[in-house]
């Protein structure tokens, strides 16, 4: 499992690394996909799933940040439109 999250750290690192020609709300919605990657995988992690439950939290962690992420300053969301685009609105 260290090998693995090894592994997902350095993909992360890689992605990150990548968003120079991103705009903002890009940036933001690639940083909340790898915080909701992270938080799934320890949450699954505390309760003892084995490594199948703990990847597929990760992927579902990481496509609720992706689905979401808020603007602080505005308090806007952006929300995924289904076709790799995404639109802002108020937050739900």
């Amino acid at each position: 499992m260290k090998r693995q999250i090894t592994a997902l750290i350095a993909a992360a690192a890689l992605t990150v690394a990548a968003c120079d020609d991103m705009t903002t709300q890009e940036r933001d919605q690639v940083a909340a996909g790898i915080m909701g990657a992270g938080i799934g995988a320890v949450g699954a992690k505390i309760l003892d799933a084995d490594d199948g439950w703990v990847w597929a939290a990760a992927a579902a962690g990481a496509a609720t940040g992706v689905l979401l992420a808020r603007n602080k300053r505005t308090d806007e969301c952006a929300y995924s439109d289904g076709r790799g685009g995404y639109y802002t609105a108020p937050c739900r």
